[in-house]
């Protein structure tokens, strides 16, 4: 009975610190109490993801982090920024499908903040990889998705971010590329 209790308050304790770390990430992740533009390190928020989608990625997908640490804070709309982080995440392990890599880089690109996401995955086929950013278009079957992720994903960077997002998809590689300007006067 000792071990059994003993085993039981051990399960408790890490269920309760595991909710402890969902509630500090989505707090953060959602800029709850903050001004609507802040200044973000980018590898929060992607982490921040990370662990609020982490129940996705138990099992045969492995992250790896290419982590640029000497990166500036730059200033954003931090909530959307998170969007696209979780839109793109999101959709590279829907493409595993339990099993495979993502790839999170980051770097600076000049004036530019540059983020990578990449999987292993099938890839998106050529033919409609020009239409993967308009409203409604989805590869997911029925009731899977809304095709509406890499849109509002699209617009958050920029129309609202002034940056470029792209993509570059071929069978054991898709590599979506964000670029968010360092100069913050192009959000005012």
């Amino acid at each position: 009975q000792t071990l059994a209790t003993d085993e039981l308050l051990n399960e408790v304790e890490q269920s309760t610190t595991r909710i402890s770390e969902l509630v500090k990430a989505i707090k953060e992740y959602s800029y709850m109490d903050q001004a609507h533009q802040q200044e973000v390190d980018v590898h929060e928020g992607l982490e921040n993801t990370l662990t609020i989608l982490n129940h996705k990625l138990k099992g045969g997908i492995t992250v790896t982090r290419a982590y640029d640490r000497s990166l500036p804070r730059i200033s954003v709309y931090g909530s959307e920024l998170n969007q696209v982080w979780t839109n793109l995440l999101d959709n590279a392990i829907d493409a595993l499908q339990g099993h495979g890599h993502i790839w999170i880089r980051t770097s600076r690109a000049g004036a530019f903040i540059t983020v990578e996401i990449a999987d292993d995955g099938p890839g998106i086929p050529p033919e409609i990889q020009s239409r993967i950013f308009e409203p409604f278009f989805t590869t997911k079957g029925v009731g899977k998705g809304t095709g509406l992720g890499l849109d509002i994903a699209y617009r958050i960077v920029v129309t609202n971010h002034h940056g470029d997002l792209s993509v570059v998809s071929k069978p054991g590689e898709t590599r979506f590329q964000i670029c968010l300007p360092l100069d913050r006067s192009l959000l005012a």
